[in-house]
């Protein structure tokens, strides 16, 4: 067995790394696939230093008397902090735990393990089983593929793109939001107390769907689901395609959003949205890009807001009839977009008036007045 004790910033080489387990306090955690040799750079350390073992191929970083169980011991105030970069190969199970520190996990193919007491966590690229419970931390996912599991007290999820055999999400307060493609069979079952959730799936999505809130509305934009509602309890059930997987979305209080994706649409990657000038182009013959009447967003991350949206069965918003239009390109949750029309230039401040993105109001919060709520009475599918 290999130990250090670390107390500077220094960079450690190893011959193979088969498993890796990290505990940090507060600082920074980054985890990178890599087909090179596996290696730990330490570049900022302060308090007390760091134990790191190499035994047997099993890579741990931590704290001397810092174990698993006893992460909410370290609440208190500590001035122990470290910014490290870990690269391991893609197959190499991970185990990460912090308490401040944020977490970032990329590009492994095994399976992976995050906690967190209030450290944000980012996974990227992850293919395998992804079991994250936090606290309060949120978590934001892109690329995943396999299964995910969550569980947080006030934690928020995030899921953009890939493709889920499985997601089970478990919160309080926190809410989930994921737009994802469904693998065979794809089950998803996410159960709140009082917060929201909003789910975009494939307008070819193969599952059965219930949806079930207390006292939330709940909102789809696929037909076929049939809806109720009783003095205490809401609710849609369907079946979407043969059926073959199963959505389970049981809240309290929380409003649940089930929107369907255009056919030739797939959930992009999720990332910070660029700022940046509304773009237009000349009128031509044909429709503009994002057809209205297609349901669900144009292109463009809902998530993140990276482009101008469409909302289902209406008018393209900022451009009534316009052709060349390119929405407001990387303006976060545009709605309104310069462009020709056929009879002059629209008004945008109309526009936004009358059209509403359903992907931004399932995860904006509810509106508080009467006007918000006679606006989500036009939204087609919604339960109250």
């Amino acid at each position: 067995m290999s130990q250090w004790t670390v107390n500077a910033p220094m960079r450690l080489a190893f011959d193979d790394v088969t498993a890796l387990k990290v505990r940090a306090i507060a600082g920074s955690v980054a985890i990178l696939a890599t087909s090179e040799a596996p290696a730990l750079d330490i570049t900022r350390i302060s308090g007390q230093p760091l134990t790191v073992t190499h035994e047997d191929g099993v890579l741990t970083i931590s704290y001397e008397d810092l174990t698993w169980d006893g992460l909410l011991e370290w609440l208190r105030p500590r001035n122990h902090s470290a910014e490290m970069t870990v690269v391991v190969p893609r197959d190499c199970p991970a185990q990460v735990g912090v308490v401040a520190a944020t977490a970032v996990v990329s590009g492994i193919t095994a399976r992976t393990s995050v906690k967190s007491v209030s450290g944000a966590i980012t996974l990227d690229g992850l293919n395998g089983t992804v079991d994250a419970r936090t606290v309060g931390a949120d978590v934001e996912a892109q690329d995943i593929n396999g299964q995910i599991t969550f569980n947080s007290v006030s934690g928020d999820l995030t899921l953009a793109g890939g493709s889920l055999d499985r997601l089970d999400a478990k919160t309080v307060t926190g809410s989930v939001t994921a737009d994802v493609h469904l693998g065979k069979p794809g089950n998803v079952r996410v159960a709140t107390l009082s917060s929201d959730v909003a789910l975009r799936l494939p307008a070819q999505a193969d599952a059965r769907v219930s949806l079930r809130s207390t006292s939330g509305r709940l909102l789809t934009e696929f037909d076929c689901l049939r809806s109720s509602h009783a003095p205490a309890l809401h609710s849609v059930n369907g079946t979407l395609g043969a059926g073959t997987g199963h959505i389970s979305v049981t809240t309290l209080s929380g409003r649940v959003t089930l929107l369907r994706r255009a056919a030739d649409a797939a959930p992009a990657p999720g990332g910070p949205a660029q700022s940046g000038p509304a773009q237009s182009g000349p009128a031509q013959s044909g429709p503009a890009q994002g057809d209205p009447a297609q349901s669900g967003p144009a292109q463009g991350d809902p998530v993140t807001g990276d482009a101008g949206t469409l909302a289902p069965g209406g008018d393209s918003t900022g451009a009534t009839g316009a052709t060349g239009a390119t929405g407001a390109t990387g303006a976060t949750g545009a709605t309104g977009a310069t462009g020709a029309t056929g009879q002059g230039k629209a008004d945008a401040g109309r526009s936004r008036s009358r059209v509403r993105d359903p992907w931004a109001s399932a995860t904006d919060p509810a509106p508080g007045g009467s006007a918000g709520a006679q606006d989500d009475a036009q939204t087609k599918g919604e339960t109250r």
